[in-house]
């Protein structure tokens, strides 16, 4: 059963030795990622010129379940964006969102524009 949701930039803090990783690490066993969330951290390791197969192989090894993201999911996310677009929020801060409030669980997140949202799921800001 996962503990916490982990947004993009949470897993990217991890992977990239930034600060705030540690925290993050301490919680991937356990930890759930949106499909849509994973996306994006694959779509920003394909910008540092990654290959297919390390890419497969480096997060293959991270101990996090990757969630579908299914039509409920899409309402939420799609509806969350009234309340987070003041924040600067995207489609897939708001899929993590969406996915945490689904599961009853926090998110991660290394993005601090959502330390004042206020969107029933707990925010916990690696850094």
């Amino acid at each position: 059963m996962s503990e916490v949701v982990l947004d993009a930039s949470a897993l990217l803090a991890v992977i990239n030795n930034e600060p705030g990783g540690d925290r993050v690490t301490e919680v991937l066993y356990g930890a759930a990622i949106s499909a849509v969330n994973m996306a994006e951290v694959l779509a920003k390791l394909v910008d540092e010129e990654k290959s297919e197969e390390a890419l497969r192989s480096a997060l293959g090894s991270f101990p996090v379940t990757v969630v579908p993201f299914d039509e409920e999911q899409a309402y939420l996310a799609g509806l969350l964006r009234q309340t987070t677009r003041s924040q600067g929020l995207s489609l897939g801060d708001c899929s993590c969102l969406a996915l945490a409030h689904s599961l009853g669980l926090p998110a991660f997140t290394a993005d601090r524009a959502w330390s004042n949202l206020n969107v029933g799921v707990e925010v916990i800001l690696v850094r």
